[in-house]
């Protein structure tokens, strides 16, 4: 799938979606480690936090598009995250998996999993996101 503008978080850490189903209401989307860690030079909290938000909000907005009487009448925006940090990574790529937990006309709430390349659990959290009509 294709990368989003130059004028995007998800451009500066070197995001790219690999998959995204409205139907289903899940998103998949991968980041480098290179260039998003912290001093020590371990994936940073604040970009697994990121890659959590970008990937629930994917996955909504898809959502919210597809159900809309419009196409592009509402939008998803996010109200709420927490993560939790289970492992330190070093190199290589990270991928977030957004599933639903709940799905309804306005609010949509995502379980995220993060994985490094050997498909180990990094990081888990949970995204909220009101579907609202932009104004």
């Amino acid at each position: 799938m294709s990368d989003f503008s130059t004028d995007t978080l998800m451009h500066r850490m070197a995001m790219r979606v690999e998959t995204i189903c409205a139907t289903e209401v899940t998103a998949t989307v991968s980041m480098p480690v290179a260039g998003n860690t912290q001093v020590y030079g371990y994936l940073h909290g604040g970009a697994s936090a990121a890659l959590a938000e970008t990937v629930a909000s994917l996955a909504a907005n898809e959502y919210a598009q597809s159900t809309s009487p419009v196409a592009t009448e509402r939008v998803a925006v996010g109200t709420d995250l927490s993560i939790s940090h289970l492992r330190a990574v070093k190199e290589g790529y990270v991928y977030a998996h957004a599933s639903p937990e709940y799905v309804g006309n306005s609010r949509v709430v995502h379980r995220v999993e993060i994985y490094d390349d050997q498909k180990r659990l990094v990081a888990t959290g949970r995204v909220t996101n009101l579907l609202i009509n932009p104004r």
